[in-house]
């Protein structure tokens, strides 16, 4: 069974990706672009580092607590924000 996510798993959790954040749209451009594509992550256009997609951690139904940037689960628990 799959842990509860937030409302709109694709959007990130500000604690790990907050929307002042500088390079936020480039961010979010590279990780929409990987999720409409299929792909499991992305390569961050500021550090070069792959990125797993929100859609992959959904498909991996729950948690891994790595701190992972677009983690659909990171926030339920504090907020009671479950689909």
């Amino acid at each position: 069974m799959s842990e509860a996510h937030r409302r709109d798993p694709h959007i990130p959790h500000p604690a790990r990706l907050a929307p002042e954040t500088a390079g936020y749209r480039e961010i979010m451009a590279a990780h929409d672009a990987a999720v409409a594509d299929g792909q499991a992550g992305y390569l961050d256009p500021f550090t070069g580092l792959f990125v797993m997609t929100s859609r992959f951690h959904l498909a991996r139904g729950k948690c891994c607590h790595n701190g992972c940037r677009h983690c659909p689960y990171t926030g339920v628990e504090e907020g009671g924000e479950a689909q």
